[in-house]
């Protein structure tokens, strides 16, 4: 299977390895006219989703073996390979971190042909800013792709298979889920981790992995972490570096602004799809499986606002929200014209208890609007708060409109 995964990955130019189902969803992913830099972890879709929109660009993919050698010994060949090909105002660089040297060239090209528009892929941001993304002078801009959302799959989303198996297009196409989740993990392991030299001791870096897995959708405690993995806390705060660069992990600040009670100031931390923190995460028999469930729900929720966000362009972020007396809202979605608190809840009931951290919070913030997700199926109002099925939500998350007005709150 981490042959196939492998194969799969290498091979995305062949038509034969995608799916039905995943090669004609429509993404909610827009473009711009000018360059840009694309990133999303592997598997995510960026080069099914390049190659369907632009079809006759220039396309210079580093993950085949004689284009990257010859592309790291000279750079400078990538104009020779641009030139060769007339009337071609659109380059594609896949997987850009493999040879952040091209950087230069491209700066150069942009400047000399303001007609070429170049879209930078990368699954890995690390040699990117070692090299310096600012080589390009601010002439690219970032855009991300996400794993597939519920309103990209539409009748297609089952919440309990997102939560179980993720929503990796590459992951989705397989026919064993979860060996294919494990190949997934080993190849980042393999070829973005130890191949690029990003750690010096593999094993204590996989040991970390496991263990990062139980704080998921938890405060990071780096000193707690470093006691389990039975190394120091710096190293452990530069694996967390390394999984952010890598693309597959989140950390979320906390929600400061106008602050009225003493909050809790560290982040949280996510692994960026739940299959891959349920395949990651340890399972025996004295672990609750509410309380992985609640964990993996969490991690959905966080990867389809983030999408949301980037693909509506509603220029914001998402934060958590913690009193040091333990009152919590566990997202809150706050920018220029969005601001809302949501409580996620993996139960198929309500309790009254269950909105203590809304009422705290829309206390302290009468502005934002506020509501709890779970995993029941009826819409309720309960102490002037809406409680709102999880998947009806993430399938109101269309990138240009308030979710909270397809729900009709």
């Amino acid at each position: 299977m981490e042959a196939k995964i492998k194969f799969l990955l290498k091979n995305r130019s062949k038509k034969c390895i995608l799916s039905s189902m995943t090669e004609n969803i429509s993404r909610q992913f827009h473009s711009t006219s000018s360059s840009f830099f694309l990133f999303g972890p592997r598997g995510t879709g960026k080069s099914t989703w390049l190659k369907k929109k632009y079809p006759h660009a220039v396309y210079i993919d580093l993950l085949s073996d004689d284009i990257y050698r010859r592309l790291l010994a000279r750079p400078e060949a990538l104009n020779d390979i641009i030139l060769g090909q007339k009337n071609k105002k659109i380059v594609i660089i896949d997987e850009i971190q493999k040879v952040p040297e091209l950087l230069s060239t491209v700066h150069k090209l942009i400047e000399e042909n303001k007609t070429l528009q170049f879209i930078l892929t990368g699954s890995s941001s690390r040699k990117l800013k070692r090299a310096g993304v600012d080589l390009l002078g601010g002439r690219a801009v970032l855009k991300k792709m996400y794993p597939f959302t519920a309103a990209e799959l539409g009748s297609s989303f089952a919440i309990n298979d997102a939560l179980k198996n993720g929503l990796i297009p590459l992951i989705m196409q397989a026919e064993e889920k979860e060996n294919a989740l494990a190949a997934y993990i080993s190849l980042y392991l393999k070829e973005e981790v130890h191949a690029e030299g990003l750690v010096r001791n593999i094993a204590s870096f996989a040991r970390f992995l496991e263990i990062m897995s139980f704080s998921h959708g938890q405060i990071l405690n780096y000193s707690e972490i470093a006691r389990e993995c039975q190394v120091k806390r710096h190293l452990v705060e530069e694996y967390a570096d390394i999984l952010e660069d890598l693309l597959i992990s989140y950390r979320i600040s906390p929600f400061l602004k106008r602050a009225k009670r003493i909050l809790v100031k560290s982040s949280k931390f996510y692994f960026f799809d739940s299959g891959v923190f349920n395949t990651l995460r340890p399972k025996g028999l004295l672990d609750l499986p509410s309380e992985i469930g609640g964990a993996a729900l969490e991690g959905l929720v966080l990867h389809h606002l983030l999408a949301w966000m980037e693909y509506g362009n509603w220029h914001g972020d998402v934060y958590f929200w913690r009193t040091k007396s333990g009152n919590e809202v566990d997202f809150i979605v706050y920018g220029n014209n969005v601001f809302f608190g949501i409580e996620v809840k993996h139960s198929k009931s309500v309790r009254k208890k269950d909105l203590n951290g809304l009422k705290a919070f829309k206390e302290d913030y009468p502005e934002a609007q506020v509501i709890l997700l779970y995993m029941g199926d009826q819409q309720l109002y309960i102490d002037s708060i809406y409680c709102v099925p999880c998947n009806a939500f993430l399938a109101a998350l269309e990138k240009n409109s308030n979710p909270f007005d397809g729900l009709g709150i």
